[in-house]
């Protein structure tokens, strides 16, 4: 069963409309826009040009610039411990302007005589061999001659479906496996003051393994995410007027699987379902002081933190019991050699939330104007593992609807 405040993969928008509404203005932060195309200056010309159309429908005009005084101190800093801190331009739409500018967006389709379909589900896509696609919905049956899948993180599992049922070529590319990191604002602050999303990556001495910062809201909020399947997770936000004295991020483990077992997407799945069950359909939360020490929190040592957790729907215990044991040690390790850059993260109080994990792994063979090896059909955004965030998510999306009209104007 869906809640308001947790029902937030679906819908217009998806999950990029009840974020943290972060655009980050280069085309490697977000996704590898660059290598779509084939050029870094036609990627940065599509991320301003997504950027100037959210100014257009309602975003601030303002950006944050990276701060290089402080960028140099903490490169410094990061080298030190074989981390990297990348310097990014950032608009920042809040989780409340965000879902304003979709709105917007919505309203001026509309009135150009686009037809929206409210709370529709897409069921199943086929392909005649009149080469027409038929698209069966829960509202009805539509014909084509182009589709553009682009279900979001939340349908990246029925996006796997579709393609392989349809005979597209699918690679299964890396999973992102972590948690939620919730420590008091100041902590952050020496990051948050450089780059307002700081991005910093660092590979693990044990396992060499990929582990970065994803998605920091500065006194932003804790929130639940439900997924189709009944499974839970975690997610961050932060507003333009309501503030908390904490600071959120993701951190997340980056893992590549091979035969016999490639599916990132099931194997994350299989992760997000046992951390449900332990958690009695909600997030687990634990402060780090007992991840440490292989023992589950509890409410009373929760309260004796120096931390209030944002997020009070979570069920104490340990989350080592529903993380592989690999990613809770990069996990460890990560934060305290992220505390170097911002000391009081690797705090014993600091609060750790579980699962967060990105379903965006599973990606379509696709030429330069994103159709896939199926005639017809076109992909783009998290769900269609060519995106990491609302900026490059924009430009796929620009990218397809270029495509779609080239190939309906040339046959």
């Amino acid at each position: 069963t869906f809640c308001v405040p947790c029902h937030i993969m679906y819908g217009i928008g998806g999950a990029g409309t009840l974020s943290s509404g972060l655009i980050n203005l280069r085309p490697d932060v977000g996704g590898d826009l660059h290598e779509l195309v084939g050029d870094w200056d036609k990627a940065m010309e599509l991320i301003n040009y997504v950027d100037k159309v959210f100014v257009e429908f309602g975003a601030p005009s303002n950006v944050y610039e990276p701060n290089a005084q402080l960028i140099e101190k903490l490169s410094a800093l990061a080298a030190r411990v074989n981390a990297r801190i990348v310097p990014i331009r950032q608009r920042h739409m809040g989780t409340d302007g965000s879902v304003k500018v979709v709105e917007n967006i919505t309203q001026y389709l509309e009135a150009a005589g686009v037809a929206v379909m409210y709370g529709t589900w897409a069921l199943e896509v086929e392909k005649g061999s009149n080469g027409l696609f038929t698209v069966k919905t829960s509202r009805g049956v539509l014909n084509a001659r182009a589709v553009l899948l682009a279900p979001g993180r939340g349908g990246a599992e029925w996006l796997v479906s579709q393609l392989k049922k349809l005979g597209a070529s699918l690679d299964f590319g890396p999973v992102d496996i972590g948690v939620r990191v919730e420590v008091p604002y100041h902590v952050m602050k020496p990051l948050t003051d450089a780059v307002h999303d700081p991005k910093v990556i660092l590979y693990t001495a044990k396992y060499d393994d990929k582990v970065r910062t994803f998605c920091t809201n500065p006194r932003g909020f804790v929130v639940k995410e439900v997924y189709a399947d009944g499974t839970i997770g975690v997610n961050g936000e932060t507003y333009l007027e309501k503030k908390s004295g904490n600071t959120n991020f993701a951190f997340l483990v980056t893992l590549r699987l091979t035969d016999p077992m490639e599916d990132t997407i099931e194997y994350g799945k299989s992760i997000a379902r046992l951390a449900t069950k332990l958690g009695g359909g909600k997030p687990l939360i634990q402060r780090l002081y007992d991840l440490e020490r292989g023992q589950r929190s509890t409410w009373e040592r929760i309260r004796r933190s120096s931390i209030s957790p944002t997020l009070k729907d979570v069920t104490p215990g340990d989350i080592s019991l529903a993380l592989p044991h690999r990613v809770v040690e990069d996990i460890i390790e990560g934060l305290k050699r992220l505390d170097e850059l911002a000391p009081g993260v690797a705090s014993p109080q600091t609060l750790i939330y579980a699962p967060e994990i990105k379903y965006y792994s599973a990606r379509p063979t696709v030429d330069r104007n994103l159709m896939a090896t199926v005639p017809g059909l076109f992909v783009a955004g998290d769900g269609a593992g060519l995106s990491r965030g609302i900026n490059v998510a924009a430009a796929t999306g620009v990218l397809a609807a270029r495509g779609i009209l080239n190939y309906l104007t040339r046959r």
